[in-house]
């Protein structure tokens, strides 16, 4: 028997409450990067306890784990896409306001449809494309562009590379959703969640194992790196799972735009808990690249 959705308040009140803790997460995740813990163990914790708790989910749903050859490969393609997007997201985070990487990690909806439409897929319709011009200018000015043409902005090497990294995060996701939509709609989402972080954490654990990032497994050097961690699993765990055990009474096609507002909470927990201030001109253009994409997200 289907089960019944929440009313839709009480749906996108659920969903808000799941995006905060995202974005909640990467705010954990800064303040763990500024006592020296390593980017790899945050992701080795996020993902290895996120899946164990999908194992539990798998299991108590008896879900059957016989895949095709093809579709094992494509879920290995999909592990390892989100363990780079991972990788990517923290990085931003560690150079760059948090709010600032979140929202430049949204712009992959628009990704996402361009890539469609390149490998085949319907092109965006006019007023698509109109809205996405939209949020790229917001982007613009979210990046604060103008003021560093005048040389009034400081483009130092961390906001480089800071930028760089969540512009790479959005399109390895939408590389990862396209896959996602097109070679594992048919999976169960449980299943699919948690072999991906299954190889998520195993990628990591290699990485690490190899050396292959300096300090990636470092410990923090404080109480408040440790506190940090843990919060950041808890709250990445947490909305993870609460995700895909509400899943069938949020009515996500109707009301998934609401997690957009991800990018906002990180810029206001940015600011109340970091002290991240964005100038006024960024936060208009915040207001409106989130407002785009919501407006895409509503149309698809």
């Amino acid at each position: 028997m289907p089960a019944t959705a929440f009313p839709r308040h009480i749906a996108a009140l659920i969903l808000a409450t799941l995006a905060c803790s995202f974005a909640g997460n990467h705010i954990a995740a800064r303040i763990a990067f500024d006592h020296e813990a390593g980017l790899l163990l945050a992701i080795l914790c996020r993902s290895g306890v996120t899946f164990l708790v999908l194992i539990v989910l798998v299991l108590w749903q008896r879900d059957s784990l016989r895949l095709s050859r093809q579709t094992w490969g494509w879920q290995l393609m999909l592990g390892l896409l989100i363990a780079v997007q991972s990788f990517c997201i923290y990085s931003a985070v560690a150079r760059i306001p948090v709010g600032l990487a979140l929202l430049v990690v949204n712009l992959s909806p628009i990704l996402l449809a361009l890539l469609t439409w390149l490998l085949g897929g319907p092109a965006p319709t006019r007023r698509a494309a109109l809205i996405m011009g939209v949020i790229l200018f917001g982007l613009v000015l979210v990046l604060d562009v103008p003021a560093r043409l005048a040389g009034q902005g400081v483009s130092d090497e961390r906001w480089v590379e800071g930028v760089l990294f969540s512009l790479t995060a959005a399109a390895v996701f939408a590389v990862a959703l396209w896959i996602t939509e097109h070679r594992l709609s048919a999976m169960p989402g449980r299943v699919r969640s948690m072999l991906t972080m299954a190889v998520v954490f195993s990628a990591s654990a290699l990485a690490g194992a190899s050396g292959a990032l300096p300090g990636g497994l470092g410990l923090p050097n404080a109480l408040a790196g440790w506190i940090a961690l843990a919060v950041l699993v808890l709250l990445y765990g947490t909305a993870f799972s609460l995700l895909f055990i509400l899943m069938p009474r949020l009515d996500i096609a109707r009301n998934a735009p609401v997690m957009n507002m991800e990018p906002v909470a990180g810029m206001l927990f940015g600011w109340l808990i970091l002290g991240q201030l964005l100038g006024a001109l960024q936060v208009v253009g915040g207001v409106i690249v989130v407002g785009g994409i919501i407006a895409l997200a509503y149309r698809r």
